[in-house]
């Protein structure tokens, strides 16, 4: 945890010292994509457009969302604009690799083959794994599914531990509405699957009366990115410290409470291991 604190402040401390001197940085060969936004005046962000709360369409046609704010949040670090790219999980990479966009913030898990193409930015800012949706009271552990019919998804790669781990009786179909809607009828106790989607599901307001009484079985945190060029570079630093930032002040825990989407252990986590001791300066 030591640690963890000590490299949050040294990205801080990095973070703000180059936007002092942001002229000079620009020059460093590491620098293209720095360079180029704060002579263009405009940060193009790459963001999915139907991803409720995360990304959504407004009334007025305008995306809104958790990471239509931290895109902006990222622009005003520069003292530039923002411009919203809508990209889908299909063609974000290679929208980034063409130079459409600057910054992927879009629903993207960090994953080692990524890696190989991309600059992920660490730390992640989200992060989602395989959990529960059931009726209020039904189930209050993962042991409690032992012997009962649990609904999920055809094809999930984790859908085999909820059978071999805690011993539940998979009902599986092939699409999340017809999953679900046997979940609203009583067909089976709980719906097995990613905990950002149910937590989309939960605070969307038709699922009263349920909710994920169960902590994800693991988590895949969701990175930003940049070319992999750009990693290691000076585009790539800033976003590492704004990101350690985001966990340490508190606004990744603020954003999921303004969406309504239930807490989650892995933002507590990694706000507490990256939040500054401030003890030292007393009342």
């Amino acid at each position: 945890m030591i640690k963890m604190k000590t490299l949050a402040a040294t990205a801080l401390l990095a973070c703000s010292s180059l936007f002092a001197t942001a002229p000079a940085f620009a020059q460093n060969s590491n620098a293209e994509i720095l360079t180029t936004v704060l002579e263009r005046g405009v940060l193009r962000v790459g963001v999915l457009g139907a991803f409720r709360p995360w990304t959504f369409r407004a009334e007025d046609g305008s995306l809104q969302g958790i990471e239509v704010d931290l895109a902006k949040r990222v622009a005003d670090s520069l003292g530039v604009e923002v411009e919203l790219v809508e990209i889908t999980s299909a063609n974000r990479i290679q929208f980034l690799e063409q130079k459409r966009i600057d910054l992927i913030i879009g629903g993207m898990y960090d994953t080692a083959d990524r890696r190989e193409v991309v600059g992920i930015i660490e730390p992640g800012y989200w992060a989602s794994g395989p959990s529960l949706m059931a009726r209020e009271g039904a189930i209050s552990s993962w042991e409690d599914v032992a012997g009962k019919p649990i609904c999920a998804k055809q094809g999930v790669i984790y859908n085999q531990l909820i059978e071999t781990r805690f011993g539940a009786r998979l009902m599986a179909f092939g699409g999340n509405t017809e999953g679900k809607e046997a979940l609203r009828s009583g067909k089976c106790v709980a719906w097995f699957y990613d905990d950002s989607s149910i937590a989309a599901d939960l605070a969307s307001g038709d699922w009263e009366g349920f909710e994920m009484p169960v902590d994800a079985l693991f988590v895949n945190p969701w990175a930003a990115a940049v070319p992999i060029a750009e990693k290691d570079g000076a585009f790539g630093k800033v976003l590492s410290g704004l990101v350690y930032g985001w966990h340490e002040d508190g606004t990744l825990i603020d954003l999921q409470a303004e969406y309504d989407l239930q807490e989650t252990a892995w933002l507590a986590q990694m706000h507490e291991d990256l939040e500054y001791d401030r003890s030292f300066l007393g009342d």
